[in-house]
């Protein structure tokens, strides 16, 4: 007899927003991943210990390609890390489906636009676009998280 799966798995909301949040989360990975090539091609190293062991000193330095890459990271942090948040309790909210589809893809494709702007540096407003697209389904979601929750304040 097969074991059933735990009931969050039978929500396809929340299997939807699971779905989405690992790419984005496989995303910051990557981004980090490339900072640290960027460090390395570029011998700009944040620490002496890692200047030392990569060639001296004079390679503990800042360099302007390592600093746009670590802006995209923290953007992402900035974003991402709110909309895990707002997504969990958007689920337990049971919305429609497709709706919280459409958020969770929306938001998903805002940042990997977003970043890919940012690293591949393409002219404005290709980053601020996809940034302010990606804050349309946040904003819905925390406003209807906010009406459900409101008669229990």
């Amino acid at each position: 007899r097969a074991a059933r799966p735990p009931k969050m798995m039978e929500n396809k909301v929340f299997l939807s927003f699971t779905f989405y949040s690992t790419i984005l989360i496989l995303k910051m990975y990557v981004v980090a991943i490339i900072t640290g090539q960027v460090r390395l091609r570029k011998k700009a190293f944040a620490n002496p210990e890692d200047a030392l062991r990569n060639g001296g000193l004079q390679f503990c330095r800042e360099d302007p390609d390592v600093e746009r890459c670590r802006r995209a990271h923290r953007n992402d942090m900035e974003n991402i890390f709110p909309f895990l948040f707002l997504g969990a309790v958007y689920s337990l909210l049971e919305p429609s489906p497709a709706v919280a589809r459409i958020h969770f893809l929306t938001f998903c494709v805002g940042r990997v636009v977003h970043t890919a702007a940012y690293l591949l540096r393409l002219r404005a407003p290709a980053r601020s676009a996809a940034y302010s697209l990606a804050q349309l389904p946040c904003f819905s979601m925390a406003l209807q998280i906010l009406l459900a929750t409101t008669p229990y304040w």
